[in-house]
């Protein structure tokens, strides 16, 4: 159960911003965590300060000083203990740990001297000064051992698939690559989004989509009934490889996108948009396709290369037609699966360049873990599913 914070500690909190303005953050999020962490104590134990029952797991045992370095500087916590030893906060486990990734990524720079200025003020900042390769391989094995056990995880049935993949700058033989993270979420059958797996690759090249898309099934994968993503051929060529018999959907925002490099004249492209738009969001795939042959023949001579690409390339998006109206919206595009990305670059472009792949994929991976773990204990669902 996600704890909330009562109405005490949130005023408080908003007492201290509103005297101290940004420069009280570290102290408003100090007085909100040790909140949530007492009332998820309360939780476990079945019951709250001071209450009795005879059905309490165990009894409250005071609390435990704790000063967690983040970049909004060093938090003063108190976290609550149980006489059984048996509890631990999750809201400080779940809310930490990609701060704890992106600490050892800065931490992995500064040791290997790779870092820029600004990336040494940061790990001054979190780690200090006198970091050493062992102290950052110790903490780097702690963390990577429940990281690995998610990305390991076993699966289950999801009918709804998306792909797609991003590029971060990492260190490799002394030079500076860019390598793809390989990104899968799934929708389960009650329609709730969960992240799936994560992996970082030296390009988006067949062979290793196919072995991102193997290990999901490998983990359990199955059920899938639709396959979304953008047209990257190493991905359609692994894609058919591994689910030749799933059904594909390719992103119509990325088709909008790929339509503009087609369209001659600049003064076309709001029109070329609008009628793209209005195909893709026709009644059904036989209203779809009439318009798609109104706007080749409108096209085939004043924008000859765009209506012979709009051929071949609009039906790829026309296989959400299968599927009943209210689902259309959301399986249309890959946008959740860019939304993840954004998240993902707000935190790792601080870092600037990851030293190895590892340091990457531990980052990514702390990101999406808990951004998933907010989806599933979400009472929201994100898709209806009543219908098949």
């Amino acid at each position: 159960m996600t704890p909330r914070v009562n109405n005490n500690a949130a005023s408080e909190a908003v007492e201290v911003l509103m005297s101290n303005g940004m420069e009280g953050l570290a102290g408003a999020v100090e007085i909100l965590l040790n909140a949530a962490m007492q009332i998820e104590r309360s939780h476990y134990l079945g019951v709250g300060p001071y209450e009795r029952s005879d059905e309490r797991v165990s009894q409250a045992n005071g609390f435990k000083p704790k000063q967690l370095d983040t970049r909004l500087g060093s938090l003063q916590l108190q976290v609550p203990q149980t006489r059984d030893c048996q509890f631990y906060p999750q809201a400080l486990e779940r809310g930490m740990r990609s701060e704890r990734a992106l600490t050892l990524a800065l931490a992995e720079m500064y040791v290997q001297g790779v870092s820029t200025r600004k990336v040494t003020e940061i790990t001054e900042k979190l780690c200090g000064l006198n970091v050493t390769s062992s102290q950052v391989s110790r903490a780097a094995a702690e963390l990577d051992v429940s990281l690995s056990a998610w990305r390991d995880r076993p699966l289950g049935a999801y009918p709804f698939v998306f792909l797609d993949a991003r590029y971060e700058k990492v260190r490799q033989n002394h030079m500076m690559v860019d390598c793809a993270v390989l990104i899968a979420i799934g929708v389960t059958p009650e329609g709730k989004r969960e992240v799936l797996g994560c992996s970082v690759e030296l390009s988006e090249a067949e062979a290793h989509w196919r072995s991102f898309m193997r290990s999901l099934q490998e983990r359990g994968l199955h059920g899938v009934k639709l396959l979304i993503s953008d047209a990257h051929e190493g991905m359609k060529a692994a894609r058919k490889a591994v689910w030749p018999s799933v059904k594909w959907q390719r992103c119509q925002f990325h088709l909008q996108q790929n339509a503009q490099s087609y369209v001659p004249k600049q003064n076309m492209k709001r029109t070329v948009a609008s009628r793209i738009r209005a195909i893709f969001t026709a009644q059904d795939r036989a209203e779809a396709q009439r318009l798609l042959q109104l706007f080749i023949r409108d096209y085939e001579q004043s924008a000859p290369k765009l209506a012979s690409w709009a051929e071949t390339a609009l039906p790829e998006g026309f296989t959400v037609f299968s599927f009943d109206e209210r689902l259309r919206k959301r399986l249309r595009t890959s946008n959740v699966v860019e939304r993840l990305n954004k998240e993902i670059l707000r935190r790792s472009r601080v870092a600037t360049m990851f030293p190895n792949e590892a340091s990457c994929l531990r980052l990514v991976t702390a990101v999406v873990m808990e951004i998933s773990e907010e989806w599933i204990v979400s009472k929201r669902r994100w898709l209806s599913m009543d219908k098949d």
